[in-house]
């Protein structure tokens, strides 16, 4: 679409819509979008206009833009990171949540070279580690204290509030070796202090999932929570499974987080099967897994209506 032609209104016609909230229509509507892109009307066979750009939905489904909760999108800071208009509006996701390519040391380019120009909005947990994923599982961000500056998180948060959703921790031994669950409790602790939630990678143990979910309160999030890796899949301790139903119940958030090897279908499927309902699905997508196995937020959808 043209300059000028962005400026028009645009009137969908025969379309199908759904997550528009309680007053959402049952049936194939018109949906007119006035010349800022808002909606400004909704209504069977709307009156058409020359002065509209006029396009046929043929019955498609249409929804308000995606939230994609777990992405990395740090172009050219991190090593992992693809470009926010890769994974973003072209493919129906409208806000881009990074999980934690930035941390205190570089989240200042990441505000001024990808959120202050990207055209979605983006939101960012921060990495607890301040180097953030520069050089993902090559240089890991939490080896030890030294990798933590809390002075300047709370420092970052102060400048970045506005873009700043929440504190990020990778708890997994490829991360953080023999440091266990020091880095979630760090990570909790900085989280109470700044009142926001956390979102915890789980993986390869130390730390153990279960002790994470034991560190996390009521809206801080799991992510890889359907993961099929030794020691941190759900569906091998009934005690763990047992203890993630509870913590979902009292408020935690179970989070897909798909990525290239933090997804189990078998897992997943199992879980599901048994009542417990992810929170939120994500696609964790990043340069190692856009191609595959993710490809994007509907395919990752998709795969979980299939459970």
């Amino acid at each position: 679409m043209t300059g000028e032609q962005a400026r028009k209104p645009l009137l969908l016609t025969n379309v199908k819509p759904m997550a528009f909230g309680a007053e959402t229509p049952g049936s194939a509507v018109d949906i007119l979008i006035d010349g800022n892109g808002r909606i400004a009307q909704v209504g069977p066979q709307l009156s058409v206009s020359h002065e509209m750009i006029c396009v046929d939905g043929k019955g498609a489904w249409i929804s308000p833009g995606w939230v994609d909760l777990h992405v990395h999108i740090w172009h050219g800071g991190t090593d992992i990171s693809v470009r926010p208009s890769e994974c973003g509006a072209e493919r129906g996701v409208t806000t881009l949540v990074d999980a934690g390519s930035a941390g205190e040391a570089n989240f200042h380019g990441f505000r001024e070279y990808i959120i202050d120009t990207a055209r979605e909005r983006i939101k960012a947990f921060l990495n607890l580690g301040s180097i953030g994923l520069v050089a993902c599982n090559r240089v890991a961000e939490l080896r030890d204290i030294r990798d933590i500056d809390l002075d300047r998180i709370l420092e970052c948060y102060a400048e970045n509030s506005e873009h700043i959703v929440g504190i990020k921790v990778r708890a997994s031994h490829v991360i953080t070796g023999s440091w266990g669950a020091t880095p979630v409790k760090l990570g909790k602790k900085i989280s109470k202090i700044l009142k926001v939630p956390m979102m915890v990678h789980v993986g390869e143990p130390p730390a153990l999932y279960d002790e994470v979910l034991e560190i996390l309160g009521p809206g801080d999030v799991i992510t890889h929570c359907f993961n099929g890796k030794a020691g941190s899949s759900i569906m091998e301790d009934e005690d763990l499974f047992d203890l993630a139903q509870r913590c979902a119940g009292e408020g935690i958030r179970l989070d897909i987080g798909h990525g290239g090897a933090s997804f189990s279908f078998k897992v997943a499927e199992a879980a599901i099967k048994r009542g417990l309902l992810p929170f939120s699905i994500s696609t964790d997508l990043h340069g190692h897994s856009m191609n595959f196995p993710v490809w994007d937020l509907a395919t990752t959808m998709s795969k979980l209506l299939c459970v």
